[in-house]
């Protein structure tokens, strides 16, 4: 027996008691967490945690017309005139590629304004963002169930209230907005639309790689990263991505009350801190959420407001499902991304 080698009474060395003892007590660690995680996602998505819910509206309608959202008291009076509080950080895009994907923030931002829209008690909505941007068209979807929150019941008003960024698309999708609030250190602006490619010609070459695409006519793989873009095909490019950044523009104009060959000159993608986006006119007040408070209570002529934030109902199960803003799903981390249009700051 080697020196190193100790044995107890019944030959077996302690080394391999010692080792299956410690992969025994890792093991039961490990369940142990597993199961303090899934009783807190519970407690969370079940109303078993110490948020303090509040009575909420039955509204009829589907789940996609109306979600089922669970109310937080955020803050303010309870007998105060209701508003809604929802966040919206990082990419904006829409799909249900679920838990830590781009798009859980901005879907799950686009369900609360769908709730709140169909809730006859709530006069306003106070909506946080922070963001570079992002897609065209979920930046519009978001704008426009905005418009619609508000063309549901006269009366009502929104608040935004820009974090450390809110460029681009997620400056598009504050514009419905009665008022724009800055952070003292926000970056906005940003107006434009951008899209991007790679050209990998050459280097294909170099290595061996040859491209084999059939297509139904000469545009059709167009800003295929293995071709040179024609002239032909940079000009019809260039012409879409004129024509949605002439539809930002206008938008602009009309909703900040500015004359739009002004606005066009600041829409060349330039980005600006918050003083000077306040002397262009592109945001309102500058302060924090207190003041957007404020604004909201001014807004409405109400003397106290009821400020309520919207939660998901779920269960620990969702964690392992694909539900929209939940889950681990694997699509989110093997999906390919697209070249496409963006409403977003280059950053």
């Amino acid at each position: 027996m080697s020196t190193h080698e100790v044995k107890n009474r019944n030959g077996r060395p302690l080394g391999c008691l010692a080792m299956t003892a410690i992969v025994a007590g890792v093991t039961v660690l490990l369940a142990i967490a597993a199961v303090v995680a899934i009783a807190a996602f519970s407690r969370q998505f079940s109303g078993g945690h110490s948020h303090r819910y509040v009575a909420a509206a039955k509204l009829e309608g589907g789940e996609d017309e109306v979600p089922l959202l669970q109310e937080v008291w955020s803050s303010g009076a309870s007998a105060g005139t209701k508003v809604v509080r929802i966040s919206l950080s990082g990419m904006i895009m829409l799909n249900d590629d679920g838990w830590m994907d781009d798009a859980a923030s901005a879907t799950a931002a686009l369900r609360a304004i769908q709730r709140a829209t169909h809730d006859t008690s709530v006069q306003g909505i106070i909506l946080e963002v922070d963001s570079g941007g992002g897609g065209i068209t979920a930046s519009d979807m978001i704008y426009q169930a905005l418009q619609t929150f508000k063309k549901a019941q006269a009366g009502r008003k929104i608040v935004t209230l820009m974090g450390d960024i809110a460029a681009s698309g997620a400056y598009y999708i504050s514009l419905p907005s009665d008022t724009i609030v800055a952070h003292p250190t926000t970056i906005t602006g940003s107006i434009g639309v951008i899209m991007q490619t790679y050209n990998i010609k050459e280097l294909a070459a170099k290595i061996g790689i040859r491209d084999e695409t059939f297509k139904s006519g000469a545009n059709k793989d167009i800003l295929n990263p293995f071709h040179d873009v024609t002239p032909e095909q940079r000009a019809m490019m260039q012409g879409v991505i004129d024509a949605l950044h002439s539809r930002f523009v206008t938008l602009v104009a009309q909703a900040r009350k500015l004359d739009e060959a002004e606005v066009r000159k600041l829409a060349d993608g330039r980005i600006f801190v918050a003083d000077e986006a306040l002397a262009r006119k592109l945001v309102d007040v500058i302060g924090y959420r207190t003041d957007a408070e404020q604004e909201m209570r001014k807004l409405l002529q109400a003397d106290q407001i009821n400020v309520v934030r919207y939660t998901e109902s779920g269960s620990w199960l969702d964690l392992f499902g694909s539900r929209r803003g939940f889950g681990m799903s694997l699509g989110a981390f093997l999906k390919p991304r697209e070249t496409r249009l963006m409403y977003r700051w280059w950053l």
